[in-house]
């Protein structure tokens, strides 16, 4: 096989010159109203293959299969991920055997030639009627094969238990793989509210199934420190707990103080390190942060002599209550001081403490020290900051959060790791080692990467997926909105940045407004699947509607896995304007082609025997209330949504 291989691989590449993509032209399925073709791919792996041919003919999965792969420490992973992933849905006895001549099911093989054109995470998909191989040249390469097999496989694959009826058959593909770029991550905020470790090793499987490399811990914030640092146990037993709260966070009256502060909880090192090893064993490394000097009141609820304010001791771990005035922007006004003091020895000996123990304990290459939001109207009146500036010569906050981030810098290296921060960490000096997470605008991480900085894509109007999804009527309110089409805009390598110094991309799920894993997975899903084809697949290859017609087959799959996903990409867009005789007008649109959206005015629950929605409205003189759904052919889609017409007069400005 060796041998012919490269024969094969010419043939591979002509026959991609002249044939079809076929994820990329899905089939057609006329609607059940017989006027619509709605888009029906027979091939919808997420994130978009580099390359995909379709071949004729099925492979049929046997009642006894085996997978021949050789024996190594991380193959023996991807095999076992794979022999659980065929044996509880399909019944077939799955069975695992090394490299010989006999033949195999399944042939996991790493090429005894380097193919550099697959890198470390490429793979090449080989589906016959008689076997499947997968070649890669590491076993990264392999797993990441393994999740386009599985995606090519009946939606049923995804059933936590025996699905019977099904005939297990993948269709005949040639795909060569690999990605964009190298860095392809989640941020999880488990501090805000608390996941516990079975939680995280869930949110691990269900993104591993879509490439992503890197999960980001957001791990300590103004609500909770969640990591055990031996030697400094009021960490978790104080930082770790607050007030449960009900409603939205932010507004919560302040706790009185016989409330009790038992919400919360923290991974102990051994937690984490098996944590750790469960991504390893999904080739996720995990980057730990420690957000400081900012969004620190749960260190500073724990040991307020860390702490530039008097009457520090009596701050307590934050439970949603409003802390900081947002009404000039960022950094903000804190109304409690929740920041590290840049002029406290102490501080620089804590965080020593802390990071030998995070850099003992993660093995990824870098940690993460957070930089962002740091209020300072405390610092600046402090006599101790100001004799620090007197000092070092500093001439402005800007510069003294300067002088800290370089402080722990100097911590983190001498640990033997990268530093990494926020992009507020370039508003001063910033040594070319420091890395940035770009967050704030596309243009933070352009200019970062000018100056040969290390740069992770992660620009909010893009990849924060904490952002509603659609109006603010269906959705918890936050400050801003992020639609699934939006975020697949997402571009990691944007114009203007040196792509040389662009490690990759990543969405940032905070949950400041998430109180369970559930919302979690609603509030990632389906704009993860948008992101993961942004950093994974060819800028070339990416084509919205092609996207979404995958997206709702996946749909299918979460039903099966009982996965929550958001369905909000059917809802309707409302925008509100004024005619010329200053009368409301109500525009509609989707995101989303191939939909018809019926409505009512009378207060009663529109369906598809209403009045479908063809032009601009003009509400009845007496209407409180517009309520609308969207249909794809006779099956709603779309959830049935009330928008009062008060709300869009107020969006439509004066009368």
């Amino acid at each position: 096989m060796k041998r012919i291989f490269p024969v094969f691989l010419c043939l591979f590449l002509f026959q991609q010159a002249t044939a079809q993509n076929m994820s990329a032209a899905p089939t057609s399925a006329t609607s059940a109203e017989g006027t619509a073709n709605i888009p029906v791919p027979e091939i919808s792996i997420i994130p978009e293959p580099v390359s995909m041919i379709k071949n004729g003919g099925y492979f049929t999965l046997p009642e006894n299969v085996t997978i021949q792969a050789v024996a190594t420490p991380e193959m023996k992973a991807v095999v076992d991920h794979l022999q659980e992933r065929l044996s509880t849905p399909t019944g077939s006895f799955v069975a695992t055997s090394g490299m010989n001549n006999h033949p195999a099911t399944i042939k996991l093989i790493l090429n005894d030639r380097q193919n550099p054109q697959l890198g470390k995470e490429g793979y090449q998909l080989s589906v016959s009627p008689s076997q499947i191989l997968i070649r890669a040249n590491q076993e990264s390469g392999l797993f990441y094969g393994v999740q386009s097999l599985i995606q090519l496989f009946p939606k049923e694959i995804e059933a936590k238990e025996l699905a019977r009826g099904v005939q297990w058959k993948v269709p005949c593909v040639e795909i060569t793989d690999y990605p964009r770029v190298g860095w392809r991550g989640l941020m999880f905020d488990v501090a805000r509210h608390f996941f516990t470790k079975n939680e995280v090793k869930q949110y691990i499987d269900a993104m591993v199934r879509y490439k992503y490399n890197v999960l980001h811990l957001h791990l300590t914030d103004d609500e909770g420190w969640r990591l055990e640092i031996k030697g400094l146990p009021k960490l978790t037993e104080v930082g770790a707990w607050n007030v449960k709260k009900t409603g939205t966070f932010g507004d919560f009256i302040p706790p009185t103080a016989d409330e009790p502060r038992n919400y919360g909880g923290f991974y102990t090192q051994d937690d984490l390190k098996e944590i750790i090893k469960y991504a390893k064993e999904r080739f996720v490394n995990i980057l730990p942060e420690i957000d400081v000097p900012g969004h620190s009141l749960a260190i500073i609820a724990s040991y307020p002599e860390l702490s530039c304010t008097p009457g520090a001791e009596n701050y307590k771990v934050r439970s949603g209550e409003k802390i900081m005035d947002w009404s000039r922007g960022a950094p903000p006004l804190a109304l409690v001081d929740n920041t590290l003091c840049p002029a406290n020895e102490k501080v620089y000996q804590f965080l020593d403490t802390v990071i030998t123990q995070v850099a003992a304990l993660f093995p990824f290459e870098y940690i993460h020290m957070g930089g962002d939001e740091a209020p300072k109207n405390f610092w600046e009146k402090n006599p101790a900051v100001l004799d620090l500036m007197k000092r070092e010569g500093l001439k402005n906050m800007q510069q003294v959060q300067g002088y800290f981030e370089k402080r722990v810098q100097k911590i983190v290296e001498s640990k033997g790791k990268k530093f990494m921060g926020w992009d507020e960490i370039m508003e001063d000096d910033l040594s070319e080692n420091a890395a940035v997470m770009s967050w704030r605008t596309v243009n933070a991480g352009i200019q970062a990467s000018n100056k040969k900085h290390e740069v992770v894509m992660s620009p909010s109007a893009y990849a924060y997926i904490d952002y509603m999804q659609s109006d603010v009527i269906a959705e918890p309110k936050v400050y801003a909105s992020l639609r699934l089409s939006k975020a697949y805009e997402f571009d990691p390598i944007p114009v203007g940045a040196d792509p040389k110094y662009i490690k990759g991309g990543q969405a940032n799920l905070w949950t400041e407004q998430v109180y369970n894993i559930r919302q979690a997975e609603y509030m990632t899903w389906p704009r993860a699947m948008a992101i993961s084809e942004s950093v994974w697949s060819p800028k070339e290859k990416k084509n919205w509607n092609s996207f979404f017609a995958k997206v709702e087959q996946h749909f299918k799959r979460f039903d099966l896995s009982e996965t929550k996903y958001a369905p909000s990409a059917y809802d309707p867009i409302f925008k509100a304007s004024r005619t010329a005789d200053r009368q409301l007008l109500i525009d509609l649109s989707t995101e989303v082609e191939g939909l018809d959206i019926y409505y009512s005015f009378d207060n009663s629950y529109p369906d598809r025997f209403y009045p479908k929605y063809t032009e601009k409205l003009v509400p009845p003189k007496d209407a409180t209330l517009l309520r609308v759904i969207t249909y794809k052919g006779k099956e709603p889609v779309g959830r049935m949504l009330s928008m009062p017409i008060d709300e869009l007069n107020k969006r439509a400005g004066k009368r």
